[in-house]
């Protein structure tokens, strides 16, 4: 015969809270030893057990007689590059209990249940009167949560706004992290919706309260986290594809610049070299250095022969507009 959750031994380091009839477990960092101790007093699978000890486990929901058990998947930023994680939740739910499992620091869930041993009015708002209601308060709690990471990602779309257009700065890492953040929200996002759509239905039988209108809730706020999503993800595209014709616009200018003045020098190169050969040029090698212009008749020569040509080139260009950058 199963024991009742209150006769798990204090040796166990397993937290609980007890409201009336309803009692919360809440593990982090779940070891070997926990949840056999959770399996000796609860009518839980093996295959459950050894799910939770796994950090690789997809979003489901396995149904039973007395019990529910769901795993899911909510992001935490919680590491030292400040990016999101995903963090897997297990809940088995029965009629007098709730029990949630932690890998990674859901530190939302983590808060509310310190909060709750000490505080009563906070334990009896927060838990209410049955196991369905505490998953409903937990999945809406996770879910603001995530709410309140889209705020520091729309922050950053309008920083990187302000800019995308500042030629002197280079904004590509930026965004490709950005980018990169809202695909993890995005991939984490989308199994949470279809997940809790289905575990909404099972949940009802642990409530006597009507559990349709609070379910309800957190779907419109997943559907609104969705949607933030969807529309940054389409924004950074816009930002990404800006900043990449800005740059080309940039580099190919670059180019032109470089390009004309290497043109530039085309005609004083050619000249500067034949007068270094042995072709009989006035004032050349061959024929003696040339006076009629005093004695830098040659440099005077070579100069003028270099800036006709450029000179022309110069009018050439701008009159075809290449000039203006």
């Amino acid at each position: 015969m199963k024991l009742n959750g209150d006769n798990l031994p204090k040796s166990s380091g397993i937290e609980r809270i007890s409201n009336e009839k309803l009692t919360w477990i809440n593990i982090e960092k779940p070891t070997r030893e926990k949840l056999k101790m959770l399996e000796l007093h609860y009518p839980f699978h093996e295959l459950n057990i050894e799910d939770c000890l796994s950090k690789l486990q997809i979003p489901k929901v396995d149904r039973y007689g007395d019990h529910v058990f769901i795993i899911l998947h909510f992001p935490t930023m919680e590491n030292k590059e400040g990016f999101p994680r995903s963090s897997q939740l297990a809940i088995f739910v029965g009629y007098n209990y709730l029990i949630t499992i932690q890998h990674g620091n859901l530190r939302a869930l983590t808060e509310i249940f310190q909060i709750c041993k000490i505080d009563q009015n906070q334990r009896s708002s927060f838990m209410g009167n049955s196991s369905g209601y505490l998953f409903h308060s937990i999945i809406d709690l996770l879910v603001d949560d995530l709410l309140h990471m889209l705020i520091k990602v729309e922050g950053n779309l309008d920083d990187i706004e302000d800019l995308v257009f500042n030629e002197r700065i280079a904004i590509a890492k930026e965004i490709s992290l950005l980018r990169r953040e809202i695909t993890t929200l995005k991939r984490l996002v989308y199994p949470l919706k279809r997940t809790i759509l289905t575990v909404s239905r099972e949940i009802q039988k642990f409530s006597e309260e009507d559990l349709t209108l609070y379910f309800d809730d957190v779907k419109d706020h997943i559907d609104k986290v969705i949607e933030v999503l969807d529309e940054s993800k389409e924004t950074i595209e816009i930002f990404k594809d800006t900043d990449f014709m800005l740059s080309a616009e940039k580099t190919n200018k670059i180019l032109a610049i470089l390009t004309i003045l290497f043109t530039l020098s085309i005609p004083a190169t050619i000249f500067s070299t034949y007068y270094g050969m042995n072709v009989n040029l006035p004032g050349g090698i061959e024929t003696g250095a040339a006076t009629f212009l005093g004695p830098y008749t040659t440099f005077i020569m070579i100069i003028l022969l270099s800036i006709i040509p450029t000179g022309a080139m110069i009018y050439g260009f701008k009159k075809k507009g290449w000039l203006e950058f």
